[in-house]
Protein backbone atom coordinates (compact mmCIF):
# COMPACT_ATOMS: atom_id res chain seq x y z
CA UNK A 1 0.00 0.00 0.00
CA UNK A 2 1.34 3.70 -0.91
CA UNK A 3 0.56 7.12 0.91
CA UNK A 4 0.69 10.77 0.92
CA UNK A 5 1.59 11.90 3.70
CA UNK A 6 2.15 10.38 6.73
CA UNK A 7 2.81 12.22 10.48
CA UNK A 8 4.24 10.23 13.46
CA UNK A 9 2.27 12.03 16.77
CA UNK A 10 0.95 11.64 20.16
CA UNK A 11 -2.54 11.62 20.13
CA UNK A 12 -4.55 14.55 21.90
CA UNK A 13 -5.79 12.83 25.14
CA UNK A 14 -3.69 9.90 25.16
CA UNK A 15 -0.09 10.66 25.78
CA UNK A 16 0.39 6.78 26.45
CA UNK A 17 0.16 6.20 22.54
CA UNK A 18 2.43 6.86 19.60
CA UNK A 19 0.55 6.78 16.47
CA UNK A 20 0.74 6.86 12.66
CA UNK A 21 -1.61 8.02 9.92
CA UNK A 22 -2.30 10.53 7.53
CA UNK A 23 -3.86 14.15 7.70
CA UNK A 24 -7.78 13.93 6.54
CA UNK A 25 -7.02 17.43 5.09
CA UNK A 26 -4.75 16.56 2.11
CA UNK A 27 -3.95 20.64 1.67
CA UNK A 28 -3.50 21.49 5.66
CA UNK A 29 -0.25 22.42 6.51
CA UNK A 30 0.14 20.12 10.10
CA UNK A 31 3.17 21.84 11.38
CA UNK A 32 1.49 25.31 10.99
CA UNK A 33 -2.25 24.55 12.20
CA UNK A 34 -1.05 22.39 15.65
CA UNK A 35 1.39 25.68 16.32
CA UNK A 36 -2.05 27.59 16.04
CA UNK A 37 -3.74 25.50 18.08
CA UNK A 38 -5.87 24.05 15.18
CA UNK A 39 -7.29 20.79 15.74
CA UNK A 40 -5.60 18.22 12.88
CA UNK A 41 -7.54 15.29 12.34
CA UNK A 42 -5.51 11.84 11.25
CA UNK A 43 -6.46 9.10 9.62
CA UNK A 44 -4.57 6.03 11.72
CA UNK A 45 -2.78 3.51 10.33
CA UNK A 46 -2.10 0.25 11.74
CA UNK A 47 1.53 0.08 11.73
CA UNK A 48 3.90 1.79 14.66
CA UNK A 49 6.80 3.24 12.04
CA UNK A 50 6.21 5.57 8.86
CA UNK A 51 9.00 2.19 7.67
CA UNK A 52 6.33 -0.26 8.46
CA UNK A 53 2.43 1.86 8.02
CA UNK A 54 0.13 -0.69 7.48
CA UNK A 55 -2.96 -0.26 6.86
CA UNK A 56 -5.95 2.33 7.76
CA UNK A 57 -7.47 1.20 10.63
CA UNK A 58 -11.12 2.87 9.88
CA UNK A 59 -10.33 5.22 12.91
CA UNK A 60 -9.09 9.00 13.64
CA UNK A 61 -7.34 11.01 16.17
CA UNK A 62 -6.26 14.49 16.74
CA UNK A 63 -3.11 15.33 16.87
CA UNK A 64 -1.61 16.34 20.41
CA UNK A 65 2.17 16.76 20.01
CA UNK A 66 3.70 15.72 16.14
CA UNK A 67 6.42 13.58 16.72
CA UNK A 68 10.21 12.81 14.29
CA UNK A 69 8.63 10.68 11.61
CA UNK A 70 11.22 8.46 12.60
CA UNK A 71 13.13 7.54 15.87
CA UNK A 72 16.33 7.77 16.86
CA UNK A 73 17.13 4.24 16.57
CA UNK A 74 15.82 3.98 13.39
CA UNK A 75 17.64 6.96 12.12
CA UNK A 76 20.54 5.83 13.15
CA UNK A 77 23.74 8.12 12.36
CA UNK A 78 22.28 10.68 10.82
CA UNK A 79 24.19 12.08 7.13
CA UNK A 80 24.99 15.99 6.35
CA UNK A 81 25.97 17.44 3.53
CA UNK A 82 27.24 21.40 3.50
CA UNK A 83 27.94 23.25 0.93
CA UNK A 84 25.08 22.61 -1.15
CA UNK A 85 23.37 25.75 -2.71
CA UNK A 86 25.28 27.63 -5.08
CA UNK A 87 24.60 31.00 -3.59
CA UNK A 88 25.14 29.71 -0.35
CA UNK A 89 28.92 28.83 -1.20
CA UNK A 90 28.99 32.08 -2.73
CA UNK A 91 27.59 34.23 0.52
CA UNK A 92 30.64 31.83 2.46
CA UNK A 93 32.84 33.09 0.04
CA UNK A 94 33.56 28.95 -1.00
CA UNK A 95 34.09 27.39 -4.00
CA UNK A 96 31.57 25.15 -5.41
CA UNK A 97 32.59 21.34 -4.22
CA UNK A 98 33.21 19.11 -6.90
CA UNK A 99 32.06 16.41 -4.90
CA UNK A 100 29.52 16.61 -1.94
CA UNK A 101 30.86 17.51 1.38
CA UNK A 102 29.59 15.52 3.90
CA UNK A 103 29.66 15.03 7.73
CA UNK A 104 27.79 13.30 10.41
CA UNK A 105 25.26 14.06 13.31
CA UNK A 106 24.58 11.37 16.01
CA UNK A 107 21.16 9.79 16.61
CA UNK A 108 21.04 11.96 19.70
CA UNK A 109 21.00 14.61 17.50
CA UNK A 110 17.91 13.98 16.36
CA UNK A 111 14.66 15.70 17.80
CA UNK A 112 10.68 16.19 17.12
CA UNK A 113 9.13 19.68 16.25
CA UNK A 114 7.58 22.04 18.50
CA UNK A 115 6.44 21.51 21.40
CA UNK A 116 9.27 19.83 22.12
CA UNK A 117 12.37 22.60 22.92
CA UNK A 118 15.38 22.99 20.23
CA UNK A 119 18.04 23.69 22.47
CA UNK A 120 21.14 26.00 22.58
CA UNK A 121 23.38 23.92 24.49
CA UNK A 122 24.54 25.55 27.93
CA UNK A 123 28.00 25.25 26.98
CA UNK A 124 27.65 27.35 23.94
CA UNK A 125 25.28 30.40 24.97
CA UNK A 126 28.32 32.34 26.03
CA UNK A 127 29.70 32.89 22.59
CA UNK A 128 26.32 33.96 21.48
CA UNK A 129 26.50 31.69 18.07
CA UNK A 130 23.57 29.46 17.86
CA UNK A 131 22.42 29.41 13.93
CA UNK A 132 20.00 27.95 11.72
CA UNK A 133 19.92 26.37 8.15
CA UNK A 134 16.94 25.20 6.62
CA UNK A 135 17.05 21.90 5.22
CA UNK A 136 14.98 19.04 2.64
CA UNK A 137 15.81 15.92 4.82
CA UNK A 138 15.46 12.41 3.14
CA UNK A 139 14.44 9.31 4.64
CA UNK A 140 15.53 6.22 2.88
CA UNK A 141 12.91 3.09 2.55
CA UNK A 142 15.31 0.32 2.62
CA UNK A 143 18.68 -0.61 3.11
CA UNK A 144 21.05 0.85 0.30
CA UNK A 145 24.96 0.16 -0.36
CA UNK A 146 27.04 1.70 -3.43
CA UNK A 147 23.41 2.54 -4.97
CA UNK A 148 24.00 4.02 -8.62
CA UNK A 149 22.65 7.23 -9.22
CA UNK A 150 19.97 5.72 -12.11
CA UNK A 151 18.82 3.59 -9.00
CA UNK A 152 19.07 5.95 -6.34
CA UNK A 153 15.01 6.76 -6.04
CA UNK A 154 14.50 3.21 -5.66
CA UNK A 155 15.66 3.60 -1.65
CA UNK A 156 13.95 6.88 -1.06
CA UNK A 157 10.91 6.21 1.33
CA UNK A 158 10.22 10.13 1.44
CA UNK A 159 11.55 13.90 2.24
CA UNK A 160 10.43 15.96 5.05
CA UNK A 161 12.10 19.08 6.53
CA UNK A 162 14.83 19.69 8.78
CA UNK A 163 16.91 22.61 11.06
CA UNK A 164 21.07 21.81 11.03
CA UNK A 165 21.06 23.80 14.09
CA UNK A 166 24.67 24.93 14.39
CA UNK A 167 27.21 26.42 17.02
CA UNK A 168 29.50 28.88 14.75
CA UNK A 169 31.99 29.09 17.23
CA UNK A 170 32.88 26.19 17.71
CA UNK A 171 32.25 25.15 14.35
CA UNK A 172 34.88 28.05 12.99
CA UNK A 173 36.97 26.84 15.77
CA UNK A 174 37.74 23.65 14.29
CA UNK A 175 38.35 22.17 10.66
CA UNK A 176 35.07 19.60 10.98
CA UNK A 177 31.73 19.96 11.49
CA UNK A 178 30.75 17.49 13.12
CA UNK A 179 31.39 18.71 16.69
CA UNK A 180 29.15 22.37 16.54
CA UNK A 181 26.46 20.33 14.45
CA UNK A 182 26.44 17.20 16.66
CA UNK A 183 25.05 18.19 20.11
CA UNK A 184 22.06 16.94 21.63
CA UNK A 185 18.22 17.74 19.75
CA UNK A 186 20.41 20.16 16.99
CA UNK A 187 18.98 18.58 13.92
CA UNK A 188 14.88 18.42 14.56
CA UNK A 189 12.85 17.17 11.17
CA UNK A 190 9.43 17.52 10.26
CA UNK A 191 6.26 17.50 10.57
CA UNK A 192 4.89 15.25 7.83
CA UNK A 193 7.12 12.67 5.78
CA UNK A 194 5.80 12.71 1.86
CA UNK A 195 6.14 10.05 -0.59
CA UNK A 196 8.67 10.48 -3.02
CA UNK A 197 5.77 9.40 -5.36
CA UNK A 198 4.42 12.77 -4.03
CA UNK A 199 6.92 14.85 -4.69
CA UNK A 200 8.67 13.42 -7.90
CA UNK A 201 10.88 16.54 -8.67
CA UNK A 202 12.50 18.24 -6.02
CA UNK A 203 13.41 21.19 -8.26
CA UNK A 204 9.71 21.58 -8.05
CA UNK A 205 9.79 22.63 -4.08
CA UNK A 206 10.41 25.99 -2.45
CA UNK A 207 11.96 26.52 0.81
CA UNK A 208 12.05 29.34 3.36
CA UNK A 209 13.22 29.98 6.86
CA UNK A 210 11.31 32.44 9.00
CA UNK A 211 12.55 33.93 12.24
CA UNK A 212 10.15 35.08 14.43
CA UNK A 213 7.77 35.47 11.14
CA UNK A 214 10.70 37.03 9.10
CA UNK A 215 11.84 35.15 6.26
CA UNK A 216 15.94 34.90 6.17
CA UNK A 217 16.05 32.12 3.79
CA UNK A 218 14.05 32.03 0.23
CA UNK A 219 15.32 29.67 -2.33
CA UNK A 220 13.84 26.80 -5.19
CA UNK A 221 15.58 23.61 -4.99
CA UNK A 222 16.37 24.33 -8.67
CA UNK A 223 19.96 25.76 -6.56
CA UNK A 224 20.97 22.80 -5.31
CA UNK A 225 24.59 21.83 -6.66
CA UNK A 226 23.95 17.98 -6.22
CA UNK A 227 21.16 16.50 -6.26
CA UNK A 228 19.21 13.90 -4.41
CA UNK A 229 20.07 10.94 -6.75
CA UNK A 230 23.72 11.90 -6.60
CA UNK A 231 23.42 12.57 -2.79
CA UNK A 232 21.99 9.37 -2.27
CA UNK A 233 24.71 7.41 -4.47
CA UNK A 234 27.46 9.00 -3.04
CA UNK A 235 27.09 7.94 0.69
CA UNK A 236 26.07 4.79 0.22
CA UNK A 237 29.56 4.07 -1.44
CA UNK A 238 31.55 1.80 0.18
CA UNK A 239 28.79 2.20 3.30
CA UNK A 240 26.00 0.48 4.46
CA UNK A 241 22.91 2.77 5.04
CA UNK A 242 19.94 0.78 6.81
CA UNK A 243 16.12 1.35 5.94
CA UNK A 244 15.61 4.66 7.96
CA UNK A 245 18.43 6.62 7.55
CA UNK A 246 18.05 10.38 7.38
CA UNK A 247 19.84 12.46 4.85
CA UNK A 248 19.86 16.29 5.27
CA UNK A 249 20.83 18.10 1.82
CA UNK A 250 22.23 21.44 2.84
CA UNK A 251 21.22 24.97 3.33
CA UNK A 252 20.27 27.58 0.97
CA UNK A 253 21.78 31.31 0.92
CA UNK A 254 20.33 33.10 4.18
CA UNK A 255 21.83 31.59 7.12
CA UNK A 256 22.16 34.15 10.17
CA UNK A 257 25.87 34.25 10.79
CA UNK A 258 25.90 35.87 7.19
CA UNK A 259 23.02 38.30 7.63
CA UNK A 260 23.93 42.00 8.21
CA UNK A 261 23.65 42.78 11.17
CA UNK A 262 23.29 38.80 11.96
CA UNK A 263 20.43 37.33 12.75
CA UNK A 264 21.28 33.98 15.46
CA UNK A 265 18.90 32.42 17.39
CA UNK A 266 18.33 33.32 20.93
CA UNK A 267 16.05 31.84 24.25
CA UNK A 268 12.93 31.78 22.92
CA UNK A 269 13.05 32.35 19.50
CA UNK A 270 11.10 30.98 17.00
CA UNK A 271 12.48 29.49 13.47
CA UNK A 272 9.94 28.04 10.91
CA UNK A 273 11.37 25.35 8.09
CA UNK A 274 8.73 25.71 5.40
CA UNK A 275 8.65 23.94 2.31
CA UNK A 276 6.26 24.13 -0.31
CA UNK A 277 3.94 22.43 -1.67
CA UNK A 278 3.24 19.39 0.87
CA UNK A 279 5.74 19.15 3.26
CA UNK A 280 4.74 22.42 5.24
CA UNK A 281 6.31 24.09 8.56
CA UNK A 282 8.63 22.68 10.71
CA UNK A 283 8.59 24.61 13.80
CA UNK A 284 11.61 25.19 16.33
CA UNK A 285 11.33 27.30 19.39
CA UNK A 286 14.40 27.75 21.28
CA UNK A 287 15.52 27.57 24.45
CA UNK A 288 18.62 28.39 26.46
CA UNK A 289 19.44 24.42 28.52
CA UNK A 290 19.62 24.87 31.62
Amino acid sequence: MSFERLVRFVPKGDDSKILIGEPTDKSIDVGLAVRKGEDVEVKVYSGKSVLDFGSPTGETATIGRILSPVTAEEAGTIRCIGLNYKRHAEEAKMSIPDIPTLFLKPPTALADPWPAPTLIPKHTIASDSADYESELAIILGKEAKNVSEADALDYVLGYTASNDVSSRASQFAQTQWCYSKGFDGSCPIGPVLVSKDVIKNVGDLRLRGLKNGKVVQDSGLTDLIFSVEQIVSFVSQGTTLPKGTVIITGTPAGVGFAHKPQELLHDGDEFIVEIQPHIGSLVNVLQNEK
